[in-house]
């Protein structure tokens, strides 16, 4: 399997990031797992949604077109949003706009939130609520808001408070275990012929 971890902080240096890194870690010893491989937001790369996008412009499929293919090999995809003001930030919010020729369409995907405190939940909601309706992305019911960020994954040891440490750990691992599992179902999904996103293109 595939597995795209997609990093939604805009931030050169975040919490985020190294919890990518971290999932990415963890997924190396997963024999179900290929590849994994990060998709970094920081410093917000793609352009703003707008309409030269929809109608394939050469401007826009140039720079989107890499990119596109490569979401479009992937099996699964992790998203990490930080919280903030309590919302997704703008770009992990743009880039859902960019993806409607079915490079997400049909693939399990796990929602993992961080929060400096004990927040985290209301990026959880509104993935959930907004994030899915035309690139069709489908949400494991399972997700992972890791709170107190600071104080887990970090590289020193030390830094780290080792009980909640030790329950991220095993909640990811659980987590990704059934990211996986589910990856292994949805492709007899997408092989179906009941999925085609060319008689529906826009969810209602």
């Amino acid at each position: 399997m595939n597995i795209t971890i997609v990093s939604g902080s805009h931030r050169k240096v975040s919490q985020s990031i190294k919890i990518a890194k971290a999932i990415k870690s963890a997924l190396k010893p997963l024999k179900e797992c290929d590849e994994a491989n990060l998709f970094d937001l920081a410093d917000n790369p793609l352009p703003l949604w707008h309409e030269d996008i929809r109608n394939n412009g050469k401007k826009s499929k140039s720079l989107l077109e890499s990119i596109s293919k490569k979401l479009a090999y992937s099996d699964a995809f992790i998203i990490i949003s930080p919280e903030w003001h309590g919302m997704v930030p703008a770009g992990l919010k743009n880039f859902f706009l960019m993806w409607g020729k079915g490079e997400l369409a049909h693939k399990p995907a796990l929602i993992v939130t961080v929060s400096s405190g004990d927040g985290g939940s209301y990026p959880v909601s509104e993935l959930r609520m907004s994030s899915y309706k035309n690139n069709r992305i489908c949400y494991l019911p399972e997700h992972l808001i890791i709170r107190n960020v600071e104080s887990v994954f970090n590289d020193n040891e030390i830094d780290n408070n080792s009980s909640s440490q030790e329950y991220f750990e095993n909640r990811l691992d659980y987590c990704l275990k059934q990211l996986l599992t589910y990856s292994k179902a949805f492709k007899q999904i997408r092989e179906s012929d009941t999925v085609s996103i060319k008689k529906y293109g826009s969810g209602m």
